[in-house]
């Protein structure tokens, strides 16, 4: 196999084919490894072959020189001689053909057990060397040398009885010797061969050198007359005159049939039913007739159809004729009908088209050998076993080319008047070009529809696929036909993979919605996959066409009985939930075990299977995630739902996913409401307020958080409905009530440390916060510090770089600036490293406090606008009306009044909108600040009106504020 496919990998699949083509063992992969390694170690055992064959990936290569290897090194001579005869050099060609020809020591891989690759490579090979053989003997006939000639066609002849080439050459060679009985004697040698063993006669060829030896030797024959020239033989199909799109691919496959080099193009067109693949090889195989006038030849191999598959030996007489081979040359062995064919297309500069092709099987003994040929393969299903075949995978279209193929089917002038109609109708059907075609037609009879009646049918369809019909075509039974072919397990994942809520699916995913292990669900997707009802858009990611996922929903529900789709859900949702859980409850160990009371899985063996999971894993799911949370709430799987909307809420907050938690919770509030289970809705009040606390949503959060503190005080959960109250307290700063938030920390930090409840870590933060902007800034200090103590200590790197952050912020309120910015950028580069993007953009625009102190205030409007940026990334309001303030305070001290005036506006609308009054008074009095000159009145309402907000608050600022008030005096 690796001398066989030299310069390529052979993997371990194709090698298990070769040696076990039927039935290969439990061993199969352990024992091809085994005989491998023994090989390697036997080349390697010697000097001058060590290192030629080497382990790549999941296969084997051999590295040799073509011409240290028979075969390649005989093809290669072989294509010498034809070039050196072609240049009229007859002599050399000779040579080099009769040395190619001397590398044969018997038949090819003689004694060697061959599965279907070496079987069909064998094949070809000793078609090419008989081929090659009698080459040499016509050049020895031109080089007048008829004894050789007929020396080598009389054994030829004697090998391989049913060539008739070999005797027209052996019966040329005895007339050129002067010996006409030899002649005569090989005439009727072949005449009793072809009779017996085919029942047809010898060929025009071999008739005329038959009557030419008749004739006496002085009497010159009269000239035959020649024959009129067979018709060239045009057998593709009419190419459709609308063809759209597919710009590069057609150029690619046109460019590699104009540039032909020494072996024949063979293009493999894979894809999913109804892209379009037929259209397209019809439509490039007749563009490239003009440079293969000799025969244009088409076959469908009915690979996927009603009927059963075309057998190689009739595909081979169904082209054999359309070459114009008559029926009674026609051998009925397969073995020399795939000689003849070969023989036949070496003669002609032909282009081939095998459509519908069901397997490498079915289409190798099709193939040419010679390079006069072009190949186009049409498969629904991957031929990744098929030598030389270089395929090309066919996508849908792009939205563009879809409306230009709609525009095609319904008239130009209809699209143009409905240009958003022709784009929803396109997306309907999922820029399949079937299914634009067949709904195009639709509309093409019904001249009183609109573009945009059409869209609506199909937008409101329960299934589009009833839509997607035309006389006896639709989409659904083009499915159909790649569907029926598979395994029943793989049918069954098919369907239920219609119940699939997301978009990409990992294989682990398959398998919990099947029930099938872990080893037999990757099999079926593989199956899914080559057979083009499953797309991998990246590695190891699946997806289902849109049609297509109607398509299995349909098959599911038609099917499948009831329950068995539930089982299928459910079993989907507990593989998501647990996987979930291994990526967050390392963040929270103690709380989230204890919140979602879970047990064990229902499939461990898929949690084990997967590996480990971690947070790159969720971010890739996490689109899944939400979609399951919404299918579990809307299909009545209430448990799974809310369960599953707290399993990743210490990751969306980590992570700024701020949207994603109030969603989430939302849903999984509903659904712990239809269970009437007080403590799952407790535990989604308290974490939905989370989300609503960062998107300045302040008074819902301190709601939500007042009934959680309510609903586990009632249960007697009084840890919960203190961690609760301690969340409330953080709500509180926010609403300017920097005091009782205070409060509630110190109380709980010092029942904390009395009766070891509460979380220090969570406290400490909380408490140094609102003791900040009451101005207690050496307490805050103190709170941060031991918060960093405390993070050091247990080695949580969240809780370290939250400290270093609060801690610059507070040393800029003392007019600390440079060691802010050393522990703030610390804190920004730790959080960076640990993909924490929650708190980023507040140390940012701490840092530009800091740089605004400095004087530097270039990098300080920089740094804020960064914080900005960042915010907005992740929704988080309450940073963004700081910033905006702080960018105001900057751009003041720029000497720009007005854009400082118009940010600060920004934030006192902001802060309104989100009921921030600490942020609508800093608001207030820096538009005062710049009001002051121009409009003194104006300056002092706006001041009058922070200084009560400051008051209300008892924040230091009402001081500053008093006093500018004080200068306003007359």
């Amino acid at each position: 196999m690796l001398a066989v496919q030299s310069g390529r990998v052979v993997g371990l699949d194709e090698l298990i084919d070769e040696l076990w083509p039927a039935d290969p063992p439990a061993s199969a992969v352990p024992n091809a490894r085994t005989y491998a390694a023994n090989l390697r170690r036997l080349f390697d055992a010697a000097e001058p072959t060590r290192g030629l064959i080497s382990r790549q990936g999941d296969g084997y290569l051999l590295q040799a020189d073509r011409s240290d290897i028979d075969l390649p090194a005989f093809l290669d001579d072989c294509q010498g001689a034809r070039e050196l005869r072609a240049s009229g050099e007859p002599a050399k060609a000779a040579t080099l053909l009769a040395g190619a020809l001397a590398r044969w020591r018997g038949p090819m891989l003689a004694g060697v057990t061959q599965g279907p690759v070496l079987a069909g490579r064998a094949a070809a090979l000793e078609e090419e060397r008989l081929v090659a053989t009698e080459d040499l003997a016509e050049l020895y006939l031109e080089l007048g040398q008829p004894a050789e000639a007929a020396r080598l066609m009389r054994d030829h002849t004697h090998a391989h009885p049913l060539r008739e080439r070999a005797y027209g050459l052996l019966m040329r060679a005895r007339v050129a010797m002067d010996d006409v009985a030899g002649a005569l004697s090989a005439y009727a040698a072949a005449r009793r061969t072809l009779g017996e063993e085919l029942g047809i006669e010898p060929g025009p060829e071999l008739r005329r050198l038959h009557r030419a030896a008749l004739k006496p030797a002085a009497e010159p024959a009269p000239a035959v007359p020649a024959e009129a020239p067979p018709p060239v033989p045009r057998w593709l199909p009419r190419r459709v005159a609308d063809f759209t799109g597919r710009a590069d691919l057609v150029a690619r496959l046109l460019r590699a049939g104009r540039e032909a080099g020494a072996d024949p193009v063979i293009k493999v067109i894979d894809g999913m039913a109804g892209s379009g693949k037929t259209t397209l090889a019809v439509h490039v195989a007749h563009q490239l007739a003009e440079h293969y006038p000799d025969a244009q030849l088409f076959i469908d191999l009915q690979g996927h159809g009603e009927s059963s598959p075309v057998e190689p030996a009739a595909a081979l007489g169904t082209l054999l004729r359309q070459l114009g081979v008559p029926a009674e040359r026609i051998p009925a062995d397969v073995y020399d009908r795939v000689a003849l064919w070969r023989n036949e297309l070496a003669r002609r500069r032909a282009v081939v088209v095998l459509d519908n092709a069901a397997s490498t099987d079915q289409v190798t003994p099709l193939l040419p050998t010679a390079p006069a040929a072009v190949v186009l393969v049409t498969s629904r299903r991957r031929l990744a076993a098929m030598e030389g075949g270089h395929p090309e995978s066919l996508p849908v279209l792009s939205p563009d080319e879809a409306i230009d193929l709609l525009a095609n089917v319904v008239g130009p002038e209809r699209v143009r008047a409905e240009p958003e109609a022709a784009g929803r109708v396109a997306a309907r059907c999922g820029y399949l070009p079937l299914a634009i075609r067949l709904a195009g037609a639709r509309l093409a009879h019904r001249t009183g529809w609109r573009l945009a009646d059409l869209a609506e049918r199909l937008g409101h369809q329960a299934s589009v696929l009833d839509e997607l019909t035309a006389e006896n075509r639709s989409i659904a039974s083009a499915f159909g036909l790649s569907y029926t072919p598979l395994r029943e397990p793989t049918k069954r994942m098919f369907r239920l993979l219609g119940l699939w809520p997301g978009e990409h699916f990992p294989v682990e995913a398959a398998a919990a919605l099947s029930g099938l292990p872990l080893p037999e669900a990757v099999l079926a997707i593989d199956e899914l996959v080559d057979r083009h009802l499953v797309e991998e858009p990246d590695a190891g990611r699946f997806r289902l066409h849109d049609l297509m996922a109607e398509y299995a929903h349909a098959l599911a529900v038609a099917v499948d009985p009831p329950a068995e789709r539930e089982a299928a859900i459910r079993g989907l949702l507990d593989h998501y939930l647990y996987s979930v859980a291994a990526v967050t409850e390392p963040m929270e160990p103690a709380a989230l075990r204890r919140h979602l009371a879970l047990g064990r899985p229902a499939r461990p063996d898929l949690i084990e299977g997967q590996g480990p999971v971690d947070s790159d894993w969720l971010e890739r799911e996490n689109a899944n995630v939400r979609a399951l949370v919404r299918h579990a709430a809307q299909a009545g799987h209430d448990g799974y739902a809310w369960r599953l909307a707290r399993a990743p809420w210490r990751f969306h907050y980590l992570r700024g996913y701020l949207d994603d938690i109030v969603e989430l919770h939302e849903c999984g509030l509903r659904a712990a409401e239809r269970l009437e289970d007080d403590t799952a809705i407790a535990s989604m009040h308290n974490y939905l307020a989370s989300g609503y606390q960062r998107v300045g949503r302040s008074q819902e959060a301190v709601h939500h958080l007042e009934i959680a503190i309510r609903l586990r005080e009632q249960a007697g959960d009084l840890g919960g409905a203190g961690q609760s109250r301690v969340n409330a307290a953080s709500v509180y700063w926010l609403l300017g009530r920097f005091e009782e938030a205070a409060s509630i920390n110190l109380k709980a930090l010092a029942e904390s440390r009395r009766s070891g409840g509460l979380s220090v870590l969570l406290l400490l933060p909380n408490l140094g916060i609102p003791l900040m902007y009451l101005g207690r800034l050496d307490e805050a200090l103190r709170a941060h510090r031991w918060h960093l103590f405390m993070a050091r200590q247990s080695g949580d790197y969240y809780h370290l770089a939250q400290a270093l952050g609060h801690i610059g912020a507070v040393r800029v309120r003392m007019g600390e600036p440079r060691a802010a910015i050393r522990v703030v950028n610390a804190s920004v580069a730790l959080k960076k490293r640990i993909g924490i993007r929650l708190g980023v953009a507040e140390s940012l625009n701490d840092l530009g406090c800091a740089y605004r102190h400095l004087g530097h205030l270039a990098e300080a409007e920089r740094l804020h606008r960064l914080a900005l940026a960042e915010s907005a990334a992740v929704g988080h309001r309450s940073i963004d009306v700081v910033a905006l303030n702080d960018l105001g305070a900057t751009l003041a001290l720029a000497g720009r009044p007005d854009a400082a005036i118009q940010t600060h506006e920004q934030a006192l609308a902001l802060a309104t909108r989100i009921a921030n009054p600490y942020e609508q008074a800093r608001a207030l009095a820096g538009i005062a600040a710049q009001r002051v000159e121009d409009d003194p009145a104006e300056a002092r309402r706006l001041w009058e009106r922070a200084l009560v907000l400051f008051r209300q608050m008892n924040v230091p600022e009402r001081y500053e504020v008093a006093e500018r008030l004080v200068e306003l005096l007359p």
